[in-house]
C-alpha cells in the first residue's frame, strides 16, 4: 500500500533488507529555507506541533497531521515531537504555498524516493 497523500513517508526510498523484506530508508527532511511568506510563531505554554499545524495549515486536508512539516522546517529541527516545545522558542511556519509548491511537490517526492 503506498503512503497516504501528504505523508512524510512518501519522501522515503524503499530498500530490500538482508531478509528480502521491503523497508523504508531514512527520509531526508526539507529543512528551513527563507521564503518571503514564512511566518514566525512564539511558543506559548501547552502548544504542540499538532495544534500549530492544525491552526496554520487549516486549508490543507488533515492539517494537524502535517506537524512533521513544521518540525522539519526549523533551522534547528525538532527531533522528538513528543517532547514539550520550549516556551518562548520562535518556530518558523512555512506558508500553505511553500508546503504545496516546494515541500510536498511531486518532483521532490520523485527525486527523494529514488
Amino acid at each position: 500500500m503506498p503512503p497516504r497523500r501528504f505523508s512524510r513517508f512518501s519522501f522515503c526510498a524503499a530498500e530490500i533488507d538482508d531478509d528480502g523484506r521491503l523497508v523504508l530508508a531514512e527520509r531526508e527532511p526539507f529543512r528551513f529555507r527563507a521564503f518571503a511568506d514564512n511566518r514566525q510563531h512564539l511558543v506559548r505554554e501547552g502548544e504542540t506541533l499538532f495544534a500549530l499545524a492544525g491552526r496554520y495549515l487549516a486549508p490543507l486536508p488533515r492539517a494537524s497531521g502535517l506537524w512533521w512539516v513544521i518540525a522539519d522546517f526549523q533551522p534547528d529541527p525538532v527531533h522528538d515531537p513528543t517532547l514539550s516545545l520550549e516556551l518562548g522558542r520562535v518556530l518558523f511556519i512555512p506558508s500553505v504555498r511553500v508546503i504545496t509548491e516546494e515541500i510536498l511537490a511531486e518532483a521532490r517526492r520523485r527525486e527523494t524516493a529514488t
